[in-house]
């Protein structure tokens, strides 16, 4: 049976720019465990350094990997890991860092060969041939068309019997990157995505040319959303994963305005921050279930919230954390680090936004320690306004768990260890025929819940898509138009159900057996027809009537490419395929999740 340890396991390996496959996280971590953590140690693990002077690991993680990699490799640490392969301490760098570790320079879209000519010309001091113009052409602006989440493109420019005729126009490919996991979006003629890299880049849809790029100080694992400031400015709003959030120039790529939405450590944006009405919502996730389990950790302190920040500025209108009370000391493990409860409830994904309840719904992960609060695992309404929880309902209980404690379980992890059945996807909002609106929730556990927003989130029906609870995973988002909701599970298997009542209207099992890869990246749906992007590599159209196959490529090989980068498509994990005029937008490579299988390059389908 598929153990979600297995599953948490591979999934912090693509949270954490773990790159290679030979990588494991878990000797990744062991490592910084041994071998660093006794000298930078975290400020509040209950004891002091064992060299003066060590930064501790929240100051540590802010320098880029190569700093960290030089300091291991002929610096004052070589010393520490001279018996550590190479490939190990690249890993290590780019654990601790948070970004890949890669040639900044040829990351830069002023060293690409393709730069668009207005791009050229600005660059020159002179006046750009075109400015951005958002209105122009159509658009898919963040994580989902609309905030409903319902990741639906009502009029994507070709048909679904256009599908099968689907061919490459162009592809793009990110220097250094192995996961492109931003999620494309595409706005005024321009597609901006991010990559593991930390960079950034706005590019012409219809040619490919770039326009700019920006560097971030981690991976940029979310979609991108755009929006015009009160100075008649558009910016364009993204999180890294050290827990930044950026606001830049999205005609020119310049600087607006940086914050931190979360003082922890180890607090990351994975998520897409959504704009709404002049307000950014930033759900914050974390890196600590992956470090609890060390004894040099002080587990654990980090708490999952959505931060409303005023987009002109950066500047925080409130904050709310999902556990609401903040963690306290329980005991101290054997080598005398301090312990705490209270913590967990990550929010992994984008908020779903309600305009007529003037609410912000959000799914949250597990517990990181005992006892398991009440609103972790479980499906929340926030104020908009105000940030005021407005309901919470639990669809598991007593789930904590942290990553390493189900192979390698040390003093810090729970006593009665959780199965791991958090929501790492967005809540989809949906409006049914009979004027009645559900909100579909899909878990880890196989299962999709769907609650009443409107009468405090009661539950209305659960419907498994597994024979026994836990044996597959919703992971990253379905899809839904008007007539069905879409799911897709990591062994393989998709689904079509009903949302007034969860029953199936059609289901094709897993494949046969053989190497565990399936959907784990979000679906697109279209009218008549689903778009999935599998672990394996391949890009596949059902037909949503029927569940029929109508269309697949198959990413895995070598590219030519428009700025003449070498690169290789890989598998898809956590962005799904983005759908805008006429042309299907699709990141190509995703490491970490199982059989996941890394790459760096856009690829961009339309019609011939």
């Amino acid at each position: 049976m598929y153990r979600p340890a297995l599953y948490a396991a591979a999934l912090a390996a693509a949270w954490f720019a773990v790159p290679a496959a030979a990588q494991t996280p878990s000797r990744v971590i062991r490592l910084i465990d041994q071998r660093c953590a006794n000298c930078h140690r975290l400020a509040d693990a209950g004891r002091a350094p064992d060299v003066q002077g060590a930064p501790d690991l929240a100051a540590l993680r802010k320098k880029p990997p190569q700093t960290i990699l030089q300091a291991m490799t002929t610096g004052a640490m070589r010393a520490h890991v001279q018996d550590v392969p190479d490939e190990t301490k690249r890993a290590m760098a780019e654990f601790i860092s948070g970004r890949k570790l890669s040639p900044v320079e040829a990351g830069d879209a002023r060293n690409m060969p393709n730069r668009c000519p207005a791009s050229a010309e600005a660059a020159a001091d002179k006046p750009a041939a075109a400015v951005f113009n958002p209105a122009r052409g159509a658009s898919w602006n963040g994580w989902s068309p609309e905030p409903d989440n319902a990741r639906f493109a009502r009029a994507p420019g070709f048909t679904a019997a256009d599908v099968s005729r689907l061919t490459l126009k162009w592809a793009f490919g990110f220097p250094g990157a192995a996961s492109v996991y931003g999620q494309p979006s595409v706005v005024g003629g321009r597609v901006f995505v991010g990559v593991d890299t930390g960079y950034v880049y706005a590019l012409d849809a219809a040619t490919g040319c770039v326009h700019w790029s920006y560097l971030a100080e981690a991976g940029v694992r979310n979609a991108i959303s755009i929006g015009m400031l009160p100075d008649k400015r558009h910016a364009a709003f993204f999180g890294d994963i050290r827990g930044n959030v950026y606001a830049v120039d999205a005609m020119t790529g310049a600087s607006i305005w940086k914050v931190n939405a979360d003082p922890h450590p180890l607090a990351a944006i994975t998520g897409a921050p959504t704009l709404y009405e002049g307000r950014l919502y930033v759900p914050v996730s974390s890196r600590e279930e992956a470090a609890g389990g060390s004894l040099n950790y002080p587990c654990c302190t980090f708490r999952g919230s959505i931060v409303a920040l005023e987009a002109a500025t950066g500047g925080q209108i409130w904050k709310t954390y999902a556990i609401p009370d903040p963690p306290t000391p329980s005991r101290r493990n054997s080598k005398g680090t301090q312990l705490w409860t209270g913590a967990g409830a990550a929010i992994w994904h984008a908020p779903t936004i309600d305009p007529r309840n003037r609410a912000i719904y959000v799914a949250t992960g597990d517990a990181y320690t005992e006892p398991a609060h009440r609103n972790t695992d479980a499906v929340m309404a926030i104020d908009m306004d105000t940030g005021k929880v407005l309901w919470s309902v639990q669809d598991y209980e007593n789930d904590a768990w942290l990553v390493a404690c189900a192979q390698d379980p040390t003093e810090n992890c729970p006593k009665d260890l959780g199965p791991d059945y958090d929501f790492g996807a967005a809540p989809i909002l949906l409006t049914l025929p009979n004027g009645r609106r559900v909100l579909l929730a899909g878990q880890k556990s196989g299962q999709v819940f769907a609650h009443d927003p409107d009468r405090g989130g009661a539950l209305l029906w659960t419907a498994a898509l597994v024979e026994k609870i836990g044996d597959s995973e919703i992971l990253f988002g379905g899809a839904a138009d008007g007539t069905a909701a879409y799911f897709g599970l990591d062994n393989g298997s998709i689904a079509a159900l009903d949302p007034a009542t969860g029953r199936r209207k059609w289901f094709n099992p897993p494949p046969s057996p053989g190497p565990r890869r399936g959907f784990t990246a979000a679906l697109t749906a279209i009218p008549g027809v689903v778009f999935a992007g599998n672990q394996d590599g391949t890009l596949r159209a059902y037909d949503s009537s029927t569940g029929r196959l109508v269309w697949s490529f198959n990413m895995l090989r070598d590219f030519t490419t428009v700025n003449h980068v070498p690169a290789r498509g890989g598998g898809m994990g956590a962005p799904g395929p983005t759908v805008a005029g006429g042309l299907l937008f699709v990141p190509s490579g995703y490491v970490g999740l199982g059989n996941g299988t890394a790459g760096n390059v856009l690829l961009v389908f339309g019609l011939p």
